[in-house]
């Protein structure tokens, strides 16, 4: 039968699904129902090195050849490869593949089920989206302060440098170290307020993606 499987699986590329390698499983077991009654063990060394017994065909041998021993430890019979190493592999890769698929919706499902938990309803999201912004606000306020403090600085930097023509290469040491450190101030919180800036633009973006998601799963009644 696992012969047949074989024949079966090569003439479709391998291209088997988690019920395709469910089935080859259960063909493996069918089987090893089949040869009950012959009393054997198998033995084999699968791929890892590993010394495998079993009472019915090696699933993790597939690959590679299996002896059946009588109950004397005498070899019955060699049984001979089910896959190669190569078709093993593919099935192997499939499997990951698949794996971390269904890891990945799971995944999702806990991303949506923490999502509604945190927002019931729009009327939440909403607030808390108003007040995200609003802290946004409140440090772009500070900044702005900052920046006329450092405009109110600079004109008197600049009434300083009225007695030397406005050369500030026949300034004192003093004042252009002031001079300078105003003008590296300006631009950082210039800087700065550009990070803000693109920091709301963030968090509306973000905001907006999860009021999408959430509207599907307040539409569908997907409960937390």
């Amino acid at each position: 039968m696992t012969r047949l499987l074989t024949t079966a699986a090569a003439s479709r590329g391998l291209r088997l699904t988690g019920a395709g390698l469910l089935a080859l499983v259960l063909g493996a077991s069918a089987w090893a129902q089949d040869n009950k009654n012959t009393g054997g063990i198998y033995s084999c060394v699968d791929g890892k090195g590993r010394r495998l017994t079993s009472d019915r065909p090696i699933v993790d041998c597939l690959d590679r050849e299996q002896r059946e021993l009588g109950n004397s430890g005498t070899v019955k019979r060699v049984v001979p490869p089910s896959y190669t190493a190569e078709e093993k592999a593919r099935l192997e890769a499939q499997r990951k593949v698949e794996d971390a698929e269904r890891a990945r919706i799971a995944e999702e499902k806990r991303r949506d089920k923490a999502l509604l938990i945190r927002y019931p309803n729009q009327t939440v999201h909403d607030k808390e989206r108003v007040d995200a912004l609003r802290q946004i606000d409140d440090v772009i306020d500070a900044v702005k302060k900052r920046v006329d403090t450092l405009s109110k600085q600079r004109r008197d930097i600049d009434l300083e440098l009225e007695f030397y023509q406005n050369d500030v290469s026949k300034a004192p040491a003093w004042l252009k170290r002031k001079l300078e450190d105003n003008t590296q101030q300006v631009q950082v919180q210039s800087r700065f307020l550009s990070e803000q800036s693109l920091e709301k633009q963030r968090i509306n973006a973000r905001f907006d993606e999860e009021l999408a998601k959430l509207k599907m799963l307040w539409t569908y009644g997907i409960k937390p």
